[in-house]
């Protein structure tokens, strides 16, 4: 990373830290109520995924790590690893008052091979707004190579980049129309954000509020795996979402999101699954 890169990095770890009280406050997680971590996985990433009893699973960018606990209720052996150290003090304390048998790691997902002593997993999983906040998805994609054993398998769950392409609110005066108004392919550069709310309810973020996020096409994602020596054996795409970006959203059979039968169907959600 050049050390531009690494002075966005070190905006977005305290961005983070200052978000992991407003998230824990807020409902979206439901944290205040009954943790039902399997909310935010589709029915299609466990077909994906497959059995995880036994297996080594790590969790790349786990923020609160709600995700993390669903592998380990399905009985993996599940390690979290986040660049925030409120959000890997929160998640290692919501994974105990579960009953969840969860390690959780501190680092940037850059120095994961060296944080985690150069330890091999089975499952690889990230995503849900996790790729927007890495600047080098080559580097991303030969540390995410290292952290597998041979045959072990990368899985992603990833906003779609047409969904990062359309934003979650119309500008003034336009109307309630979907329409595209950010990058859809990268051009190398952040697109720098400054915010006292984020995607959650709750009150709003004291401290840090600067943010950096860069967009990555499906190509560019692709082209990064393969590059690293993965070989892509699955990639689907999803037109729902696990909570309602826009109003006019509908709650599926599924008991996720997606729009009303009279827009056009277009994909939301990704999941892509590589093999070392």
């Amino acid at each position: 990373m050049t050390d531009e890169h690494e002075r966005m990095m070190r905006a977005n770890q305290a961005n983070w830290d200052a978000r992991t009280p407003v998230h824990l406050a807020s409902r979206f997680y439901g944290l205040d109520t009954s943790l039902d971590p399997e909310r935010w996985f589709a029915a299609w990433e466990w077909e994906d995924l497959g059995e995880l009893a036994g297996r080594d699973v790590l969790h790349l960018q786990c923020h609160l790590g709600t995700e993390t606990i669903a592998f380990a209720h399905r009985g993996a052996r599940a390690v979290g690893l986040d660049i925030s150290e409120a959000s890997v003090k929160a998640a290692a304390d919501i994974a105990g008052r579960a009953g969840a048998d969860v390690e959780y790691v501190r680092a940037n997902v850059y120095d994961a091979v060296e944080a985690l002593g150069g330890r091999r997993f089975d499952v690889v999983y990230t995503g849900k707004g996790a790729l927007c906040y890495l600047p080098d998805l080559d580097h991303w994609a030969a540390t995410a190579t290292q952290l597998l054993r041979p045959n072990g398998r990368l899985y992603i769950a990833e906003f779609h980049p047409l969904l990062n392409s359309l934003g979650p609110k119309p500008a003034e005066g336009e109307g309630s129309e979907l329409l595209l108004r950010h990058d859809y392919l990268g051009r190398g550069t952040a697109v720098h954000r400054s915010g006292r709310y984020t995607y959650t309810d709750g009150p709003p973020v004291q401290g840090a509020t600067d943010s950096y996020e860069w967009m990555h096409g499906l190509g560019e994602v692709v082209g990064a795996l393969v590059g690293a020596g993965l070989r892509i054996e699955r990639l689907r795409e999803s037109d729902e979402l696990p909570w309602p970006r826009w109003p006019e959203m509908n709650r599926a059979p599924s008991g996720w999101w997606r729009l009303p039968d009279s827009s056009p169907r277009i994909p939301l959600l990704y999941g892509l699954l590589a093999r070392r």
